[in-house]
């Protein structure tokens, strides 16, 4: 009898422990991205499908062609929607273990994507945070819409 209330005790810590547990961010450089995320078992989950930018005249009469930030404005846009889509479902970014960036080349940049102004934008969400996420950052052909210079994924795990 003792040893199955022995048993019971330790299973129900084993489960309360890892309840608790919180992601673990594989960075030991400090650097802007983790190099591996381990989200443990029982982890709450958000997809947050790929966002793409707000154009600078949203809002204009409707047939007017869309006015496109740069890729740092368009990346600033899209994490500013991503925030707020977190925010809704009670997520942070300290909570994003996962984002994927798609950048098309810019043509001011000799048709080169813009990672430095991608990484101007990003930093200034990520910049105070220590935790940060895998990410993947590539260069596609097009987007959407021309003029459309980047689009953002990212997936979030909590403790429930």
């Amino acid at each position: 009898m003792l040893k199955s209330v022995t048993a019971a005790l330790a299973l129900s810590l084993a489960v309360a422990g890892a309840a608790q547990a919180q992601n673990l961010h594989v960075n030991p450089t400090n650097g802007a991205i983790s190099r591996a995320v381990k989200v443990p078992a029982g982890s709450e989950m958000l997809y947050v499908s790929g966002i793409t930018p707000r154009p600078l005249n949203a809002g204009a009469p409707q047939g007017t062609p869309p006015q496109w930030a740069d890729t740092k404005g368009q990346v600033a846009s899209i994490l500013g929607q991503i925030e707020e889509i977190m925010k809704a479902q009670g997520y942070g970014w300290e909570d994003v273990v996962m984002m994927r960036v798609l950048l098309v080349g810019d043509p001011a940049k000799g048709g080169r994507m813009d990672f430095a102004g991608m990484m101007e934008a990003y930093m200034a969400v990520y910049g105070p945070l220590k935790n940060r996420p895998a990410r993947i950052t590539s260069q596609v052909a097009a987007l959407v819409q021309p003029g459309m210079l980047a689009e953002i994924e990212v997936q979030a795990a909590k403790k429930p």
